[in-house]
């Protein structure tokens, strides 16, 4: 470890920029949905890395009105107000030339001479905690850059820097391959269903409400009082913030409820292959399903979930697949409160197929959808490895020749 340099963050060898909050900083009439420069926001700046899905763009004569604030390949970004210490790196697979942070963030900018860009991408994650200890204001919450300044971190050679971001990266380019693999499969049978159950549907086929194929449909509860936000064990229950689609769920989310409460529970017990949409709030509409492998032996929704669960008309996979967020957001029946309820949910209109035609749906996709739920289970033992190794390397508690010493 004598090799080893302690630094603070401002002796370090990168450069911290923030955006420009001038005069020329957009308004809200100055962004749009595509355009030449992407102008990130903390909702594209997760902790498991960019989200593209909301994206707002400036134009041209826009970007060059501003000064400081554009990104350059193999920087690196921290989220430092509201959202604080979400890192992502700005590598060759982001599909953007031009992106820009605003007000909430930082760009971290390498020194390649001297760090090596990948690994001060991780040096970055592993001090997530730490900033923590330097986070300030209740309302909004912000990490000023002078706090971050005064950080202290241990910078190895830079060979071992390249060789510990090597072994980071494995793990996170596996990670990726298998969330884009699920991507295609998912993809694959939502096509699937488009084409046999919308493009090709028949005029004779029988018209009908949800109501008409569906067997169970019921929310859980919560104790009296709320969940308690200590409980750190117990019986786990969902909501909104765990509900990612098949297959994902976010642990780093969950929330707790007694062996004692779950006892006394008559209603929101799941189980596999249960159809799971979240019924108001935010997240109206929002669905996911979990199964082989579930994110725990036994689990439960709270208040704000329902469980469907299909009659033998149909099936749970043709029932996922035919319910999506958009037709559910169209049966809001709450004005002051956005939500769902099951009366509004039974008479959601549908057309039913003939029941052999979803049979056979069932047999093609339950395969695909059981691969996405192994691949999430490999993410999970992946993700764990690597935030494991993450703090050990970062520190010099695990070097890599002992890892190579394992293999």
């Amino acid at each position: 470890m004598t090799e080893w340099k302690e630094y603070k963050i401002k002796e370090s060898p990168f450069e911290i920029i923030d955006g420009d909050r001038g005069k020329n900083y957009p308004s809200q009439d100055e962004f749009f949905r595509s355009g030449y420069c992407l102008f990130l926001s903390t909702k594209n700046v997760r902790q498991t890395g960019f989200d593209f899905s909301e994206s707002q763009f400036i134009t041209i004569e826009k970007d060059n009105l501003l000064r400081k604030g554009k990104l350059a390949r193999f920087d690196t970004i921290l989220t430092t107000r509201g959202t604080v210490g979400n890192v992502t790196f700005y590598g060759n697979d982001v599909p953007y030339n031009n992106l820009r942070i605003n007000s909430g963030m930082v760009i971290i900018r390498p020194n390649k001479e001297r760090i090596d860009p990948r690994y001060c991408f991780y040096l970055f994650r592993s001090l997530q905690k730490s900033f923590e200890t330097y986070t300030s204001g209740s309302a909004q919450p912000q990490l000023p850059i002078r706090d971050l300044n005064e950080m202290e971190i241990l910078l190895p050679p830079l060979s071992e820097q390249q060789s510990i971001a090597s072994i980071l990266s494995s793990l996170d380019n596996k990670i990726d391959l298998l969330h884009r693999q699920n991507q295609t499969i998912e993809a694959l049978a939502e096509t699937l269903f488009r084409q046999w159950f919308v493009e090709e549907a028949e005029e004779r086929w029988e018209a009908g409400k949800l109501g008409d194929v569906i067997e169970t449909i019921e929310s859980g509860s919560r104790p009296k009082g709320g969940i308690d936000p200590k409980l750190r064990e117990g019986i786990p229950s969902i909501g909104a913030e765990n509900i990612n689609g098949l297959g994902y769920y976010d642990y780093s989310k969950t929330k707790f409820i007694t062996q004692e409460f779950y006892n006394s529970m008559k209603r929101g017990i799941i189980k596999n292959y249960d159809v799971l949409i979240y019924k108001d709030g935010a997240y109206i509409g929002r669905k996911g399903m979990f199964a082989n492998g579930f994110p725990y032996d036994i689990c439960t929704v709270n208040e704000h979930v329902f469980i469907l669960r299909a009659n033998p008309r149909v099936n749970q996979i043709f029932l996922y697949f035919l319910l999506n967020q958009e037709d559910l957001e169209q049966l809001n029946a709450n004005s002051a409160q956005p939500g769902l309820n099951q009366e509004s949910m039974k008479s959601f209109e549908i057309v039913i197929p003939p029941n052999e035609l979803i049979k056979k749906f069932e047999e093609i996709v339950k395969v695909w959808i059981d691969k996405i739920f192994f691949n999430c289970n490999q993410i999970r033992t992946l993700t764990r490895l690597r935030d494991t190794l993450l703090p050990k390397l970062m520190s010099g508690e695990v070097r890599v020749k002992e890892l190579e010493l394992l293999r």
